[in-house]
């Protein structure tokens, strides 16, 4: 009996090693290859396929050059300031995105108790750097599970150890999701501002930069109150954003 179990655990660990190597591989191809799409785009393609029966899709891969150095620092202003200093995970925003949303936890219940039979959920922060967002958007699910999100950090480092932060953004902003069937910056910046990525002006790219955390809700309303407002901060801050 016990000759199995450890048969067993040491398949494990096997399948494990192998699943690594292969990702390490994968991502290491990525410093010369293109990846053409992402797992997330996929299961994307999937729900629209399976939702609509047809595939509304936009995506235009473009070289580093191609895309405008104002969308390149609205979205690290945005997204991720410390992008070029960290070696792929932040720690600390992580440790602060945790707390912030146990306190989101604790007032959603508190406006439970006060409003009986209402389903108040809490509004969940992100601590992901650039980094992080590319291996997740890459090759895993979007399940949040304890093993995914390792998972994820193993990928990080991978991305961290084998390609550039230029080759990280390149790639990043080629794929990033902009909408329903929107991906990469070329397609985003055709469809809402009928220029190529490489013209992206301050303004423009900071309300793409704003889009990021929910696209498909700010595709709805990209001329709101809270866009326009939010990518002024934005403008304010890509002076001070230092490129790879």
């Amino acid at each position: 009996m016990k000759r199995h179990l450890w048969r067993l655990i040491g398949l494990l660990v096997l399948s494990f090693l192998a699943l690594q190597a292969f990702f390490a591989l994968r991502v290491a191809a990525m410093a010369v290859v293109d990846p053409q799409s992402t797992a997330f785009q996929r299961s994307e393609a999937w729900r629209l396929l399976t939702q609509d029966g047809r595939i509304l899709w936009s995506q235009q891969w473009v070289a580093d050059a191609a895309i405008s150095a104002n969308l390149k620092r609205a979205v690290i202003a945005s997204e991720d300031a410390g992008f070029t200093e960290h070696s792929g995970i932040e720690w600390e925003a992580i440790e602060k995105a945790w707390d912030r949303n146990q306190r989101a936890e604790v007032r959603a219940e508190k406006r439970a108790a006060q409003q009986p039979g209402r389903t108040v959920t809490p509004k969940v922060v992100g601590g992901s750097t650039i980094t992080q967002q590319l291996a997740k958007n890459l090759m895993l699910s979007g399940e949040r599970t304890v093993v995914r999100k390792a998972q994820e950090a193993v990928l990080t480092v991978w991305l961290e150890v084998f390609l550039s932060k230029r080759r990280i953004l390149e790639i990043y902003l080629n794929n990033v999701e902009w909408g329903e069937g929107v991906f990469g910056a070329q397609a985003a910046a055709r469809h809402y501002f009928r220029v190529d990525a490489a013209r992206l002006g301050p303004e423009a790219a900071a309300r793409l930069a704003v889009m990021l955390p929910a696209p498909k809700r700010f595709e709805q309303r990209p001329g709101s109150a809270y866009v326009s407002g939010r990518a002024a901060t934005i403008v304010a801050r890509m002076g001070a954003v230092e490129l790879p």
